[in-house]
């Protein structure tokens, strides 16, 4: 019986020092969240301050260009494969946003240099692939670049003409059938 106390004292004994541990661990991990928390308070970003100048650089991006503009070219119909290279049909119409007032006439004017390349676009690409909000994402991204690159390159002469000043492209109409 004076045993089997012994044994009881011992396995309690070693209970307390598991719970030590463990009121350490917690009090260095409080420690620690707390110590992190001011580093990123200090450095600005719990304080918004990253915010506020994200929003310092768009307010000056939209006062140099206080109006848009926008040229639209509707009702595309291309061929495009899937993935087992069967044809499909496309009715695509898209709106051009830009910070040029003359872009509508710009656009009209140039036209089939611009369908040709968004052809280009859309024909190295599968149905698939363009039915992803990724793949309308970078459809969009090399849109802008390359018609932003027509623009400024008939534009060139023109020293009143921004480069770069299609901004956005909006998908009006996207049909694949």
């Amino acid at each position: 019986m004076a045993d089997e106390n012994e044994e009881i004292k011992q396995s309690s004994g070693g209970g307390k020092g598991l719970m030590i541990v463990l009121i350490a661990l917690v009090v260095i991990l409080l420690i620690a969240v707390g110590v992190g928390g001011y580093l990123l308070y200090s450095s600005g970003v719990l304080s918004g301050q990253q915010g506020q100048m994200t929003e310092q650089v768009k307010k000056e991006e939209s006062n140099d260009s206080k109006e848009t503009y926008k040229a639209s070219i509707n009702d595309l119909v291309l061929n495009i494969t899937n993935a087992k290279g069967r044809e499909k049909l496309m009715k695509l119409s898209f709106s051009l946003k830009s910070t040029e007032s003359s872009i509508e006439s710009i656009v009209e004017e140039y036209k089939p240099e611009i369908v040709d390349v968004v052809i280009a676009q859309i024909s190295s690409r599968s149905s698939e692939e363009l039915l992803t909000v990724g793949g309308k994402a970078l459809l969009k991204e090399e849109l802008l670049e390359e018609i932003n690159g027509i623009i400024n390159e008939v534009t060139s002469s023109n020293d009143d003409i921004k480069e770069n000043n299609v901004k956005k492209i909006l998908f009006t109409t996207f049909v694949i059938k």
